[in-house]
Order: C-alpha cells, then structure tokens, then sequence
C-alpha cells in the first residue's frame, strides 16, 4: 500500500449526525467514511480500496445554521419496479408539491489534509500492477481530474481538492485538542443489501484525528 495526502477545503461541510433524525447537524470534524469518498471522486476502480489513516484539521472548527428546502420524500422502490416492468410509469418528484424546510448546524470554511492508503487488490486484476494505479491517481490528482466533483458530507458542499506531495513542507495542524465523542467510521457492507454503521471513539489531539483500521477493537458495530 502507498500513502497519499490531500487537501481538501470549502466554504460549507456537513457530516451529519445519524442520532439527528430530522434536523441536520454536522460532526465537529470530517468522518473517515467522507473522507474516503473524496479520495474515490479522483479515482476508483473494482481492483482498489482507499483506507483513510489521518485527519488534519487547519482551520479552527466554526459553526452556522442555515435553513434549507429539502424534498420531503423518495421515489418508491415499488414505483421504480413496476415501471421496468411495464416498461412506463410516473417516477417524477415535484419539488413544488413536495418541499418542506429543515434547519441545519453546518460546519463553514473548513480545510483539511487528509492521509489515506491506496491497497491494490491482484486478484481484481490480474493482470496490472499496483503501479499502475498510483500513477493513474497521481496523475488526476496532480491535474484536479476527478469523476465526479468531491464534497463535504453534501453534495451541494463541493470541495477544493490539491495533492500534497511532501506533507512536511505544509502548515501544522491547528493547536486543539479535545474529545469528539463515538464518530461514523464507515458502513459494513458484507451484508449488500443491509449495510450496518460502524463507529469508533475520535479523538482530536493537537489538530489531529487518529483513524484506527477496520479490524481494530476501536471500531465498534
């Protein structure tokens, strides 16, 4: 596996609580599992996963609420599977007729570096190498190439992204340490079709947040 680093920034981020059921409130500190995807918005393919190992925040943690129009409800699976079957059907959503505002507790200009490890999986892909991966996501990377723009926590919060080549030539993290509480690490999904939460005790220590690995005892269902 090799290492790579990026920094990620935007105005907004909002990495949102699954205890809230209804409003919208954010984690003081991007999620591991968010995280991850940013790294897979520049490059991702069936023969790679992404670990993320290290959060740096860079800028002090700041909050705003803001209001939002959401759509209040979803297509129906049932809906969607009638009209494959039938070949027609109705599958539209009106925001007009179907809107409803929710308050929101986001996280505002928000910069962090992020470390995470690249593992190529040979029997993906037999016949590559990982070289050839580092050099693909080493290249989009270096470019700002991605395959869909990377976000924060919502996709309406888009965000920034630069390889960082040399992380000790960069600025130190923010001085702060405090206790972040349980944190979404990632889903399980060994179970497709009911992927289940997991989670484990984040933890800021001078700026940084130390991400333990998926088989770790830290990181609990």
């Amino acid at each position: 596996m090799k290492t790579y680093c990026l920094e990620l920034s935007g105005s907004y981020a909002c990495f949102t609580r699954p205890e809230m059921k209804v409003e919208r409130v954010s984690y003081d500190v991007m999620t591991p599992s968010a995280a991850r995807a940013c790294f897979e918005a520049i490059l991702w393919k069936p023969a790679i996963r992404w670990h993320v190992r290290k959060i740096e925040v860079l800028k002090p943690i700041r909050w705003i609420n803001l209001r939002r129009n959401e759509v209040a409800s979803v297509v129906s699976t049932r809906n969607v599977e009638t009209a494959m079957k039938m070949g027609k059907g109705a599958l539209g959503l009106y925001i007009e007729e179907d809107r409803q505002q929710r308050a929101g507790l986001f996280l505002r200009d928000v910069v962090y570096r992020v470390h995470a490890d690249l593992e190529f999986l040979a029997s993906r892909d037999p016949a590559a190498s990982a070289t050839k991966y580092h050099e693909m996501f080493e290249r989009r990377a270096a470019r700002g190439q991605c395959v869909n723009q990377p976000y924060l926590g919502c996709r309406e919060f888009a965000a920034a992204f630069r390889l960082i080549t040399d992380p000790t030539q960069e600025p130190a993290p923010i001085a702060e340490t405090r206790d972040l509480g349980f944190m979404l690490h990632d889903l399980d999904f060994s179970k497709p079709t009911d992927p289940q939460p997991r989670f484990f005790r984040a933890k800021l220590k001078d700026g940084v947040v130390q991400i333990p690995t998926w088989e770790s005892e830290e990181v609990r269902g």
